[in-house]
């Protein structure tokens, strides 16, 4: 079941190119994402039954007359995203991204497998992204005014579906609602000097997340075995698995839900693979750092998983 939202928020399910508006199908379904998710095994069994009742031609309109399927081209979605959902991101949480940063950085190639091993020896790290402007699929993200060096991060990400705390990694599919892809859009100029804990603006921005094109739920999907590609104006620059994860959604999950309750509709977001600009690009022998890779305003950025689909987007200025 692939659950997408319309530009006016209400929950729907995608089947090939058409949407069925679920709330008007069935009204024990409420309108909203974090009401459905909130309804559990429940309101998938409700919505599996609306999506065979209209596949075989025997719902077509609600009650109230408003069609209860559109196609897919008519449908403006947003991002799945219930709002006020928090939004978890692992950092540096693949070893061939983060030993790829270090080369950026100093102009030495770390062992990888030392890399892995260091960040094994650690706890996961990360942040939280803040805002109320999460883009979907189709949507333009706006190029930030301070930002000189703008990147892209492709990423699967999980949605939370039962209120989760002291979680133990092994028990993460108890949890897991659905699975989606993540666009971490990343400003990596103007970072500020290194401190403990910051603000995080480089990753806190309007339009700094994009989600979609939908959440993948209830079918047989291992998000520790997803193929994710990011592409730049047709040019892959990102295709990796999530098996290459440095710590799993269990164990993320684990890490952070000790003394810390996660609620049906928040997301962990997995960190991203190599293929960055920032992970990709090498000063030259004057020492300056090319900007080449990294995004301008007119780029397009698809971040893709076969089963779950495209994530699109395209970078704009910023109007004065």
């Amino acid at each position: 079941m692939r659950i997408v939202v319309s530009r006016e928020r209400r929950v729907g399910a995608c089947v090939a190119d058409q949407v069925i508006d679920l709330n008007r199908a069935d009204s024990r379904l409420p309108p909203d994402l974090a009401s459905f998710i909130a309804l559990g095994p429940r309101g998938l069994d409700i919505a599996r039954d609306v999506i065979d009742r209209v596949t075989s031609g025997a719902l077509q309109v609600a009650q109230d007359g408003q069609p209860v399927v559109q196609s897919r081209a008519a449908v403006n979605l947003k991002a799945p995203w219930a709002p006020a959902a928090r939004i978890a991101c692992a950092g540096a949480n693949y070893a061939r991204h983060l030993a790829g940063a270090r080369a950026a950085n100093t102009g030495e190639n770390p062992d990888l497998d030392e890399v892995y091993r260091q960040s094994r020896s650690a706890c996961p790290w990360g942040f939280w992204k803040v805002i109320a402007d999460v883009r979907g699929d189709g949507e333009d993200v706006t190029y930030p005014a301070r930002a000189t060096r703008f990147d892209y991060e492709g990423e699967a990400a999980i949605v939370i579906g039962t209120t989760a705390l002291d979680v133990a990694a092994d028990r993460i599919d108890e949890h897991i609602w659905g699975i989606t892809l993540l666009n971490d859009w990343s400003i990596r100029n103007d970072m500020g000097p290194g401190r403990p804990m910051s603000f995080n603006l480089p990753k806190n921005f309007n339009s700094s997340t994009s989600i979609g094109p939908c959440i993948v739920v209830g079918e047989d999907l291992d998000p520790q075995n997803l193929t994710i590609q990011t592409r730049v104006n047709g040019a892959v620059r990102q295709d990796y698995s999530t098996s290459e994860m440095t710590f799993s959604f269990g164990e993320l999950l684990e890490f952070l839900s000790r003394d810390f309750t996660f609620l049906p509709g928040d997301i962990i977001a997995a960190g991203t693979g190599a293929g960055t600009a920032m992970d990709s690009s090498r000063a030259g022998p004057d020492g300056a750092a090319p900007t080449d890779l990294f995004l301008k305003p007119g780029d397009e950025v698809d971040v893709s998983s076969p089963r779950i689909g495209t994530l699109r987007n395209r970078v704009v200025r910023k109007l004065a």
